[in-house]
């Protein structure tokens, strides 16, 4: 049985029978020959009577209308793997060429104080690379898409994660289910404006989400802009940001989350706030690193107007921070819909050798590195060999590990 779930719901119309045909065709054409080198991936899920949006999840775009990579051509080790995890993920992916930053000349440059300060080259073209795909994502008017980075790693449960993502996502922005149309209620007493809240809120319980109203435009709600699930770093709402709504979700007993001494030090400190397998939901803040995230229709277009179309004056990842948080120079819009999760959903992998590889942006130094994807227990690229030959896969970071 296929893991894979339809991205859109079926018409009413459709003979069932017809349904049951169709699917028992493709089960038996996909399980003709040799086995699935990725088994893993076939998960046994109970399907609820109706086909509900957020299963959309389970598709080969992750929910998402266009999965979009970033990633220089020159760079074909880095190509490759990313081809291969996406392959063996069942995923479909487009790639976004990587932007050499002397190739970006001064006058597409926006400067509203007259003299340009140049940031370094590498800078320019990770923000130009950027650009292009949330362009790309305004050009086709997509309705979402997600835009990651070519050294991206993630769980072979990542599908799983993001429904969790997705649930939580609701709870923070979609209004609760009883509220009318004309005055709607919503679970966080802070959103969407905090300056009408108090300055902290109690955390919800993952297990016990309120109810809320179906989203019906994506699988992940309908008032979000930004998704920031990969990340180098995030912080909780400040108190003092006033407009920043300030509501968390603590999903405890969370198994894909690994013990807090595997964990790297966090901005937030939630990994000593909390107990062991936590992840943590909420709005972003202070956020770091752009190696995964999500973009809504509505978002790819105001994040083109507030990042593209102004001072080019920063690292693209600390123009999307003012962006999502309110704030800037200039000022960017916002606080904008972004949403998050700690720990980060996607890590960075680290290949097997000199570690100048690591990134065309930063210097990271001489010497050798072993391989590592850390903050990611069942990770797809430590697990290639398994994958790829149907060998049993390797949880990075057991319970009992290293303590």
């Amino acid at each position: 049985m296929s893991f894979l779930k339809p991205a859109r719901r079926l018409p009413n119309s459709i003979p069932l029978g017809v349904v049951a045909f169709f699917v028992c065709s493709l089960y038996l054409l996909s399980t003709k020959g040799e086995v699935s080198p990725a088994p893993y991936f076939h998960i046994e899920r109970e399907i609820p009577p109706v086909l509900q949006i957020t299963e959309d999840i389970y598709n080969n775009t992750l929910g998402f209308e266009k999965i979009f990579v970033i990633g220089r051509p020159s760079r074909t080790d880095r190509r490759d793997g990313m081809v291969l995890a996406a392959a063996l993920s069942n995923l479909e992916i487009e790639f976004i060429d990587g932007v050499e930053g002397k190739d970006v000349p001064d006058k597409a440059l926006l400067n509203s104080q007259g003299e340009l300060k140049r940031l370094a080259d590498p800078v320019i073209g990770a923000w130009r690379a950027h650009m292009n795909a949330i362009q790309e994502v305004v050009r086709r008017n997509l309705s979402s898409a997600l835009i990651m980075e070519d050294d991206a790693d993630w769980d072979i449960r990542i599908r799983d994660q993001l429904r969790d993502f997705a649930l939580a996502s609701h709870a923070l922005t979609q209004p609760l289910l009883a509220s009318p149309d004309s005055s709607p209620a919503f679970a966080d007493p802070t959103y969407p404006n905090g300056t009408h809240g108090p300055s902290a809120v109690p955390d919800l319980d993952f297990t016990s989400l309120p109810r809320t109203r179906p989203p019906t435009t994506s699988p992940y709600g309908d008032s979000w802009d930004v998704l920031w699930a990969g990340h180098c770093g995030m912080s909780f709402p400040f108190a003092h940001n006033a407009a920043l709504p300030k509501q968390r979700i603590a999903h405890t007993g969370d198994i894909t989350v690994p013990q807090r001494h595997h964990l790297p030090p966090s901005f937030s400190g939630f990994e000593h706030s909390y107990p062991p397998h936590t992840r943590l939901y909420h709005h972003a803040q202070d956020a770091c690193c752009s190696l995964a995230y999500g973009v809504s229709r509505r978002g790819a277009r105001r994040v083109l107007r507030e990042v593209g179309l102004k001072d080019m004056n920063q690292p693209f990842d600390l123009q999307l921070k003012s962006f999502c948080e309110g704030g800037g120079a200039p000022l960017r819009g916002g606080p904008h819909a972004c949403l998050t999760a700690q720990p980060s959903l996607f890590g960075v992998h680290r290949a097997r050798g000199g570690r100048g590889a690591n990134s065309d942006i930063a210097d990271h130094g001489a010497g050798v590195q072993v391989e590592e994807t850390r903050g990611v227990r069942w990770s797809v690229r430590m697990n290639l060999d398994a994958l790829v030959g149907g060998g049993d896969v390797v949880d990075g970071y057991p319970d009992g590990d290293g303590e």
